[in-house]
This record gives structure tokens, sequence and C-alpha cells, in this order.
């Protein structure tokens, strides 16, 4: 008897810490879920590079550090330039000179090596140490050309930054947007030095707390804020922002079709068909659980030509121009992408911009395809030509869509694939004779389209990946900078846009458009046509 008493009470005792245990797993359960509507989950595929704004040169960099800092000015969703941490600017009538007055309530995310208040107020020496930073050929920022047109800056007191440039340049305070000429902490800056990329402290709507490189990126709420909403609530409304890197797209929606992540953007061949009608419509599966936000996007993606390349098929004007008569890009965009984007019949300017032209490009022609190779067999000798496209995994399918239809025409196109930075350190550096890739506006004007171009801008040292040159283009290229009239600054970009046409340096593929997949219960994320990512005002229900 008095061992199955001491049995029982075991078991009594035992089943007593079981309960409690699975009542407080059950509590922490739902502790987790009341907050989980407080914290943004998404995934990074491409992974990031840096948290440093003056080396954010990718949409995914430039993404991460839109949650961390701020610049004197500011798009919105529809791309108009708004004040930030500049409350006003004036502009002197010559076009030379913009005055900056800033806010007086901007603080940095909190740090020790602010001393005992753990921070301070950002004042115009600030932005002046910022951009001597981007400019400093020491630091080699590759954001550093966004001050090209500079001639100087200055802090006149705390609340005056004053910008003088070398001639009037009117897309120049778009340039202010971009990531590049985010303000930075001098003595935070000048002690982690060039581990400053993951030890950040800007002004943002949130503040780092943990990055496992490849693993996992995690920002929190910066309490300090400056901004507010219509109603005059702090902004941000989350708590905390956490990214993963899961390396492939499928794996990324897999995770957001089990409810792990809050939003994908872009469609992926990988789930496109899972997602998507053939008409590009949400399907009634996902209807009730994804929302679907679809808008412009400022990005052509292409196939470019090393014209360096001692490849004759390269060196060719008549294989370039066959391989964009030779192929439907109406055609590819419905297979492949459900009918998301436009074809790119225009020229290399994408469609919202001035200067973009519709009937500069080339249209789908076979038969003019098959004749130009035949004519560039007879005339070279080369029975069989051949090229080496090189693309990576993500555009498979676009690039063997193309070798495919080219083969019809008697030209032979061999697919490579790379990682992503390996392919571009090589397009850089003229190591591929054929390469896809995609541009994507930095700010809202065509130039930024046209500076890849440029003779001036030859890779590895700038954009013009093609080494393409060109007298009348280049000559063209500097006279819109004294141009103010926007008419007639549209007529000079579509006639370097057709002039890079005439000789067929690149394929232009299609005019992209944003697309973001988010969970129902996300609010407030929006879009924008350069398709960067703005957390303050989202909330999930």
């Amino acid at each position: 008897m008095k061992l199955v008493k001491t049995n029982i009470k075991y078991l009594v005792s035992y089943s007593f810490i079981t309960y409690v245990t699975l009542l407080l797993n059950s509590c922490s359960d739902k502790a987790q879920t009341n907050k989980d509507h407080l914290v943004f989950r998404y995934n990074e595929y491409a992974n990031i590079n840096t948290l440093d704004p003056a080396f954010s040169r990718t949409l995914q960099d430039n993404s991460v550090c839109n949650q961390l800092f701020n610049g004197l000015v500011q798009l919105d969703s529809d791309l108009n330039i708004l004040p930030c941490i500049a409350k006003s600017w004036d502009t002197s009538d010559d076009g030379l000179t913009y005055k900056f007055t800033l806010r007086n309530d901007v603080y940095f995310h909190k740090h020790e090596l602010f001393g005992k208040d753990s921070t301070r107020i950002v004042i115009a020496e600030d932005f002046e140490y910022s951009l001597h930073r981007l400019k400093d050929e020491k630091i080699a920022a590759p954001g550093s050309w966004v001050l090209n047109k500079v001639d100087g800056f200055e802090a006149i007191n705390d609340t005056i930054f004053q910008i003088t440039l070398k001639q009037p340049f009117p897309a120049f305070i778009g340039l202010l947007t971009m990531k590049y000429c985010s303000v930075v902490p001098k003595e935070v800056v000048e002690h982690y030095g060039i581990e400053f990329r993951s030890h950040p402290i800007g002004t943002g709507p949130f503040k780092f707390k943990r990055w496992e490189e490849n693993i996992k990126l995690v920002f929190r709420k910066n309490q300090y804020y400056f901004e507010k909403d219509e109603t005059g609530k702090s902004l941000p409304y989350l708590e905390a922002v956490a990214l993963t890197f899961l390396p492939d797209k499928q794996s990324e929606f897999l995770q957001f079709a089990q409810g792990n992540i809050d939003f994908v953007s872009g469609l992926d061949a990988s789930y496109k068909d899972e997602l998507l009608t053939a008409d590009g419509r949400l399907r009634d599966s996902y209807a009730e659980t994804v929302n679907m936000i679809r808008g412009p996007y400022l990005n052509t993606e292409y196939l470019g030509f090393y014209l360096d390349s001692k490849t004759p098929e390269i060196q060719s004007e008549l294989i370039r121009k066959a391989i964009n008569y030779g192929f439907d890009r109406k055609k590819m965009m419905i297979y492949l992408r459900n009918g998301i984007g436009n074809p790119a019949n225009g020229g290399f300017i994408p469609m919202g911009l001035a200067g973009y032209n519709k009937s500069i490009g080339f249209s789908y022609q076979p038969e003019k395809a098959k004749q130009l190779v035949k004519q560039f067999k007879e005339e070279s000798g080369i029975a069989n030509p051949e090229i080496t496209l090189v693309t990576t995994s993500n555009y498979l399918s676009f690039c063997e869509f193309i070798q495919r239809e080219l083969q019809k025409t008697g030209l032979v196109i061999h697919v490579d694939v790379m990682p992503e930075a390996t392919l571009r350190s090589a397009r850089s550096n003229g190591k591929v004779d054929m390469f896809r890739s995609s541009w994507i506006a930095d700010y809202l004007d065509a130039e930024n389209y046209l500076s890849i171009f440029y003779s001036k801008n030859f890779a590895p040292n700038g954009s013009n990946y093609f080494h393409f040159k060109n007298t009348l283009l280049d000559s063209l290229y500097n006279k819109a900078f004294t141009i103010t009239d926007i008419e007639e600054r549209k007529h000079l970009y579509t006639t370097m846009d057709s002039l890079a046409m005439q000789n067929a340096i690149m394929v232009p593929l299609f005019y992209d458009e944003v697309v973001r997949f988010t969970r129902k219960n996300v609010s407030g994320l929006g879009i924008n046509p350069i398709n960067l990512l703005d957390l303050r005002r989202v909330k999930k229900n």
C-alpha cells in the first residue's frame, strides 16, 4: 500500500507539473501570437551587402537602409519630392545654389558614443560630413557619382545647409533622395570604420538590433522618430522588422504560403502559375488569404553586348539586330510572366519617364532576323554563328525562350548560369560577351538611363557595361545638362535612346511592373515605381 501511495503521489505531482508546463507554453504561444501583429517578417533571397548607405547600390541594400536612414528630402509613393530632415529649401534664380533649412527635432539612434544622453540632434555639419565622406576617394563609395555635378557644400549654421552646383541640373534635387545621401554621425562612423556596414546608426523609423549575415537581420522601432501620420500619431506603427535570407524564391514562397513571412515581392517562375491565372489575376484559392498590389515599375530588363569583345558575332551589328528582331516579346510576357509587365518594343528608357518612345525599338520580325543571320554568314564566312548568353537562375526561363526562338533564325545561343554577384563582377570587368541585366531608376530623370551609354562611364569605373562610344550621343548627353525646358530635354533624351537602339548595343526585353503579395492582415504597405520598401505606415491586424 505504501508503495502504491507513493506512486500515486508521484503521478499526481508529475501530472500537475505537466499541466503547468502546458499552461505556460500555451500562455507563451498566446503572448507570441499577441505580439506577432507588431513584427513584419520578410525574406530577402538576393541577400544584402551592407547597412552603410554610402555603399547601398542594390535594391535590396536600399530597402533595408531605407528603414535606418534619412536624407534631406524623400520621395512619396507617386515619386513626388517631399521634405524630410530638411523642412524646406530654396533654389537660386540661376539654378546653381540650393539652401536647405533643417528640422530641429531629428535625433540619431541611441549609441554610447553620444555620451550620457546616448543620442544627439542632427545638425547641418552632419550633412557636410556625410557628403564629404561620400565623395572621399579613399572611401571609394559607389554612390560618389551623385556629387559629380556639385561644386561645393557647407553648413552655414546648425540649421542651414547649402549646396552649390557646377552648372544647372534640374534633376539634382532628385539625386538627393537616394540613400547614398543619407546623414550619418561622424563619431560613430569613425569609431567603427569599415565595420559601420554592420553597426549602423541613423535617424530612420527603425534602429539596428542584430545581423547574422546570411541568416537573420532584425530592426526595432525607433521610439523617437520625428515623422507622424495625418492624425498626429508617431510613425512607425510596427515594433520590429525581421528578415531571413533563404537563397531561392521557391523556398521564400513556401514560407509565405505557410504564413511564416508577411509578403513577397516580384513574380518568379517557381510560383507564378500557383498564384496567378494566365491573364495575371490572383487565383481563387489565394483570394481569401492574399492581397496582390500591382503598378508601374521604372525598371528595364535587357540583354547587353560587350562591344570590345573579340567574338565576331558580338562585333556584328547584323547579329545584334537579328537577336532584337528574332523573338516575340509579347508572347514571352504572356507565357513567362502571366502578363505582368510590358513588352519592350521601345528603347531603353521605360514607360513613365519623359523621353520614352514606343517606336524607336524593335518589333518581332522573324523573317528579317533570318535574313540578317544569313547575311552575316555570307559576309563573315562563319557557317554556324553562336553566342554565349550569361544569366542568373531567376531569368533562365527567359533566356531559354530566346534561345529556342533564335535557333529558328540559324543563330545558336548557349546559356550559362552564374550567381548574381559573380555575374555582376564579370559584367563590370568585360568577362562576358552577352549578359542579362536590369536597370532600375535611381532618380526621376531619364538621364539616369542614358548615362549607361556615355563613353566616359566605361565599366568598371562606370555603368557603360557595353563599352559603347558615340560622339554624337556624348555631345547630346552633355548638352542635356544645360537645358531646363522639359520638352527640349525630352527630345534630346529620345534622340540619344534612338542612337543606342540604331547601333543595337542591347536587347530591351520588358518594362517591369511592381508586384507585391501580402497576407490579408497586412495593410499600409503600398507600392512605388522604384519598388523601394517603405515600412513606416505598415500595420498588421
